[in-house]
């Protein structure tokens, strides 16, 4: 029986003309310089990516040897890139003033691209607590989309994937524990200027994951009165809290009566002037001396006042 040619596929210009080693040449990565200006930042980057001396630093290596480790970036639809990898050394490379930077390619589906760009920023050593609760929410929701997703703060967290749970993937490769990660993940309830405080360590992760059950409004209180009393909740004070906003009975009123107690053992913190101090010391005084001279000096002027007084008598 004859064959009908017109249904059989012509063969493409490319396999004409070049080699089947110059075609999958042609499918590998490269490593290629694209302008900084066509390259987007990736959507909700959970880790931030700060102008300090370290970024500093990062910038002076770029300007003497360039980027060493070239970003990974996937393609757009409407042409521009977008960085899966290497946010951080986009930006010293801008302070830089580089018009370019290497990238590698690569066409990523987003739930690729999120695991990817959460697991090459875990591998950084000093990490957020903030960075760290959405960085796990994101890569979570990412494994979980091969099941049905359940509610990322719950303690039913992730579906299955593999035999194992979404979250005990997530543990193993991170490090943290499944409640940990989840403790971590209900950071992302709180306000963003009660996640600021437990990012500058002013309010300690357990006391933090407790304020992230109280509503919007509750936390707003609660800010204003560790900005009125500078002192904040305790662990026991975070799940009193927590408890009444959750039977229907805290107030404003409650808030600040809990956060206006004394803490056992709470030791006032007395914050001085640096500068004002070292103008009225000797000038050649140890460091290690300095507390002592201080003390010295208030018992000094201490007796003083009580001898001014007993002349008056």
């Amino acid at each position: 029986m004859a064959k009908d040619l017109s249904k059989m596929p012509l063969p493409k210009l490319d396999d004409l003309f070049t080699t089947e080693e110059e075609r999958t040449n042609a499918n590998l990565e490269k490593v290629i310089d694209i302008k900084i200006s066509d390259i987007d930042d990736f959507p909700d980057h959970p880790f931030k990516v700060i102008e300090n001396e370290e970024m500093y630093n990062m910038r002076d290596s770029i300007k003497e040897n360039g980027v060493l480790v070239p970003a990974l970036v996937r393609p757009k639809e409407d042409g521009r890139y977008e960085v899966v990898s290497g946010h951080r050394r986009k930006f010293a490379s801008e302070l830089a003033n580089k018009e370019t930077i290497p990238c590698i390619v690569r066409n990523l589906s987003d739930d690729e691209a999120i695991i990817i760009m959460v697991d090459s920023n875990l591998q950084r050593e000093e990490i957020l607590p903030s960075e760290k609760a959405f960085a796990y929410k994101m890569k979570l929701e990412a494994l979980s989309h091969q099941g049905k997703r359940t509610d990322l703060t719950s303690d039913q967290l992730g579906e299955k994937l593999s035999g194992k749970y979404s979250v005990q993937v997530l543990a193993d490769e991170v490090g943290d524990s499944k409640s940990q990660i989840q403790r971590y993940i209900r950071l992302t309830e709180l306000i963003p200027e009660l996640l600021d405080l437990v990012d500058e360590k002013q309010i300690a992760l357990s006391p933090a994951v407790e304020l992230s059950f109280l509503t919007d409004e509750q936390q707003y209180a609660v800010l204003d009165c560790i900005e009125c009393n500078v002192a904040t909740p305790s662990h026991a004070q975070a799940i009193r809290l927590k408890k009444m906003s959750q039977e229907g009975t805290l107030t404003t009123d409650e808030i600040e009566d809990i956060l206006s107690e004394e803490k056992p053992n709470q030791i006032p913190k007395i914050k001085f002037n640096a500068t004002r101090i070292r103008n009225v010391l000797p000038k050649n005084i140890e460091e290690k001396k300095i507390e002592d001279f201080v003390v010295s000096a208030i018992e000094f002027y201490g007796k003083h006042l009580q001898k001014q007084k007993a002349m008056e008598r």
